[in-house]
């Protein structure tokens, strides 16, 4: 323990002194615990970030709406994930430091009943001081990890057994846990909380109208250097698949010009939605907006998931799986390693290299009847071991006895 005090002392006046450097005082209260605390009991819910806590937003509905008379306090590590939850309707505040006095400063200040915190947001000095159970949401512990806590001696085993409840995000993580120390009794079921992805009703009759589902694929969130590889393929497949439509959806719309010329360049003529440009006629209709995907998703039979094919880890197949869609994607998808490798292992998922292997993974799947089982498949294989309900309802037993 004395180890991750000293460790964390360092780390604690990095963050502080930078706090004070730009003349944040209410972010240096914060980081202390202190600031405006609202009355009564609460239970505290921490993610580290916009994505986590984005993840964690249907098992955050699920549990408002059990216990509509809770008082949830949610903390972030960085002002946008405030702001995002503040955008929900939540009480949110930056997380403190992992500092005892400012931890149980907080513990003490919002009356904290109970403690959540998702992924790998375990602080010790956090948990050890919690009055109430510790509850974990996507468990993830990397063997790296858990080496790196050894060097703490039996800091991570007192932690571990803290944790009333917790929901690994995948089966190594949850092995690791119990080799480490967590109580059996406290392992819940595997759950990567990204998986709770529900496909938002979004449509355009106009648009639905001039895609046919089964001839449309969709290139979704582009980077950088897979724009190339993408129309290559799709000039390539059309050869043989005539009627072949790409939606081709960058990550960062502002590229929207530099693909349209990397378009023409190959003679294929673009589309633009954010000029409101109609597709009919266009090689590539170029979704050049944001808040939109899902409207994509519906309208292709056939996505590749980019940040593969880049130095990216590559984004979330949970998403187009939910649709029905058949997965393409490239190599690098580290970001996403279990639920791409158990898409690969099952054929449930194409993997390719370059503009030749896309175009013929494209072809291979150019029949409506091979998408709709590839398509099944996938989603079938990312289905949770658990709905949010079903955590909310292991949750609030945890949460019930300490709010009694």
């Amino acid at each position: 323990m004395l180890r991750y005090r000293l460790l964390l002392s360092l780390f604690a006046t990095v963050v502080l002194v930078r706090a004070a450097f730009r003349r944040d005082w209410d972010g240096l209260r914060a980081r202390l615990g202190h600031g405006k605390a609202n009355p009564g009991a609460h239970v505290w819910l921490h993610a580290a970030s916009n994505g986590e806590l984005a993840s964690a937003r249907p098992v955050i509905e699920a549990l408002r709406a059990a216990r509509p008379a809770m008082k949830l306090l949610v903390t972030c590590n960085s002002e946008s994930g405030v702001a995002l939850a503040q955008s929900w309707g939540l009480c949110a505040r930056l997380a403190p430091l992992d500092l005892a006095r400012a931890s149980k400063r907080m513990h003490r200040r919002w009356n904290v009943r109970s403690h959540i915190t998702m992924e790998s947001e375990l602080w010790p000095h956090r948990l050890l001081t919690c009055p109430g159970p510790v509850l974990v949401l996507g468990g993830r512990l990397t063997e790296g990890t858990a080496k790196g806590w050894r060097l703490f001696g039996g800091l991570q085993a007192r932690v571990l057994h803290r944790i009333a409840f917790l929901s690994a995000q995948d089966p190594d993580s949850r092995d690791r846990f119990l080799e480490a120390g967590l109580p059996k009794q406290a392992c819940g079921p595997v759950v990567d909380l990204k998986a709770l992805y529900t496909p938002p009703e979004q449509h355009d009759a106009a648009l639905e109208a001039e895609f046919s589902r089964a001839s449309t694929w969709l290139a979704a969130s582009t980077h950088e250097g897979e724009d190339e590889t993408v129309l290559a393929a799709h000039a390539e497949a059309r050869l043989q698949e005539p009627g072949l439509r790409l939606i081709l959806a960058p990550r960062h719309p502002r590229r929207a010009e530099q693909i349209a010329r990397l378009a023409a360049d190959r003679g294929l003529s673009c589309a633009r939605r954010s000029l409101g440009e109609t597709p009919s006629g266009a090689d590539v209709y170029l979704a050049d907006t944001l808040g939109e995907m899902a409207l994509f998703y519906r309208l292709a039979g056939r996505v590749f998931i980019a940040g593969t094919l880049t130095d990216r880890g590559g984004h979330t197949p949970y998403e187009p799986a939910a649709f029905g869609a058949a997965l393409l994607h490239g190599p690098d998808v580290r970001n996403f390693r279990v639920p791409f490798g158990l898409l690969d292992a099952a054929g449930a998922a194409s993997p390719i290299t370059d503009a030749a292997s896309l175009a013929a993974a494209l072809l291979a799947l150019s029949d409506e009847k091979a998408q709709r089982s590839a398509g099944a498949a996938a989603r079938a294989l990312l289905e949770p071991e658990a709905s949010a309900a079903d955590l909310v309802e292991d949750l609030t037993l945890h949460i019930d006895a300490a709010t009694k």
